[in-house]
């Protein structure tokens, strides 16, 4: 199980304490002085068997303006938006503040898994603040003391059943990825036939993710054919990844809309970094992602980089240009795309890349039937026959090399999983194949078995010396005329 906790509440009321204590590290600062503690710290958690990210915040201070304080205040509200679960600590022996009211209200309207702490409740100065803490409307209490240890038990038992709840939830609404190869049958052509189709209660789920002002909320309200998300001029207006579900030209659709994602890193864009967070969470969610690009401004570093983790994180790909009602000399500019594209995204080779106009929806058939052939494709199964007559062929038209003299010999492939593809290549000296040949070998499957663009996973294992005879110990030559001497003789 794998969830994010977030812990918030006012300065000095032990945040930090609790954040190493979880994380079994002293990775936060700790200290007397409130304040401490500006940007939000992630640390991978622990908790008997629950295993999970940590959030460090900020102290919640009354401030709403531009100040680092009410910087601060914002970030912190981030955080708690995107948290699975988040922990309110007040300080027990101090009871309950005015501020605690005005942030437990907060707390209840941006989470929906919150947990009161009431940390350094050890002895008896604690009652008071204890019986306070009811006041606050988040249930009974959970009495801890970070510096000492005390109440972590408790805290497990509580997150326990929480986490298997959003276990479960994942696991329903996310994707099914690397979903092995079920036993196939060699005669049967019907193996690839593709996927399962999309339906209303498991629609295909989409991700449209890029760089700010792209157009990604105007796109999806044009497929919704409704104003169902803000736009507007500005960069950045989105700051969640929101999931709306449509009807997309017939096909039942499940799409996140996230924010735009930039390079900068300054502490001014805190917020930022974390909407970014978010949108690679919908990566994780989308079967297919649409990365769009702003036709005046395309394959910037920022767009490589999405790709590359759409890619990484094997998901099928569909590149899309906006604004292409804006664009004057509509061959060449295509031209260019394609050739940028083939150049800075080799790993994407025959992606598809498709022009789009959010703004007045053509080349919304176009996007539809793109996304469509890239999910067919990251279904795609291919039967072990065709493989190995494939893979022979490839390997007589450019034979593997022989380091030291010895020829690497590639004896069998077979699809082992599909979402996205993955293949297995028997072989030996697998750990001296160069990476040129792995190349040679996917663009073949790419070209051979029409999967453009979609994530191919190849894998070769070692099967050593294929020779039956290698461990044994043969007679001397002596021994060997002797036995020969007697096979003569019965004969």
């Amino acid at each position: 199980m794998s969830f994010t906790l977030a812990i918030v509440g006012r300065p000095n009321v032990g945040k930090s304490t609790l954040f190493n204590r979880l994380v079994g590290k002293k990775l936060a600062l700790v200290d007397d002085q409130p304040g401490v503690t500006r940007d939000l710290r992630e640390g991978e958690a622990r908790l008997g068997d629950l295993r999970f990210t940590a959030i460090d915040s900020a102290g919640l201070e009354d401030v709403s303006d531009d100040s680092l304080q009410g910087r601060m205040r914002r970030l912190t509200e981030r955080a708690v938006e995107m948290a699975d679960i988040c922990l309110f600590v007040i300080d027990a022996r101090e009871g309950v503040t005015a501020q605690d009211q005005i942030f437990a209200d907060i707390l209840r309207r941006k989470n929906a898994h919150v947990i009161l702490v009431a940390n350094k409740a050890e002895g008896r100065a604690a009652e008071a603040g204890l019986l306070e803490a009811y006041a606050l409307g988040l249930g009974e209490p959970l009495r801890i003391s970070a510096e000492h240890g005390e109440g972590m038990g408790e805290l497990y038992h509580m997150l326990r059943p929480i986490a298997a709840e959003l276990a479960r939830h994942a696991e329903d609404h996310g994707p099914e990825i690397d979903v092995d190869v079920e036993d196939e049958d060699e005669d049967d052509e019907a193996a690839g036939t593709g996927p399962r189709q999309p339906t209303r209660e498991r629609p295909l789920q989409i991700a449209v993710i890029g760089r700010p002002n792209a157009g990604k909320s105007t796109l999806i309200n044009r497929i919704l054919g409704e104003e169902r998300l803000l736009t507007g001029p500005e960069a950045g207006i989105t700051r969640d990844a929101i999931s709306v579900r449509a009807d997309f030209l017939g096909t039942p659709v499940r799409i996140f809309d996230t924010a735009g994602m930039r390079k900068r890193a300054k502490i001014s864009d805190k917020l930022e970094k974390l909407s970014v967070a978010d949108g690679l969470r919908a990566v994780r969610f989308a079967e297919v992602v649409v990365i769009l690009l702003d036709v005046g401004i395309p394959f910037e570093q920022q767009d490589l980089r999405i790709a590359d983790l759409a890619e990484r994180e094997g998901r099928a790909v569909v590149l899309a240009a906006n604004k292409w009602d804006l664009e004057p000399d509509k061959s060449e500019k295509l031209k260019a795309l394609r050739e940028s594209f083939e150049r800075l995204l080799p790993q994407l080779r025959g992606a598809p890349l498709v022009t789009v106009s959010a703004k007045t929806g053509k080349g919304l058939d176009r996007l539809h039937a793109a996304i469509l052939k890239a999910h067919e494709v990251w279904n795609r199964r291919i039967t072990t026959a065709r493989l190995n007559q494939w893979l022979a062929a490839m390997t007589e038209a450019h034979p593997p090399p022989a380091p030291g003299g010895r020829r690497i010999k590639l004896r069998y492939i077979t699809q082992v999983k599909t979402r996205p593809p993955a293949f297995v290549v028997m072989c030996n000296q697998a750990d001296k194949l160069p990476e040129s040949y792995k190349r040679y070998l996917v663009n073949g499957l790419r070209d051979d078995f029409d999967m453009p663009g979609t994530p191919l996973r190849l894998t070769f294992r070692d099967q050593g010396d294929s020779n039956p005879f290698k461990d044994r110990k043969f007679h001397t030559p002596s021994r060997l005329r002797k036995h020969l001497g007697r096979t003569a003789r019965k004969s």
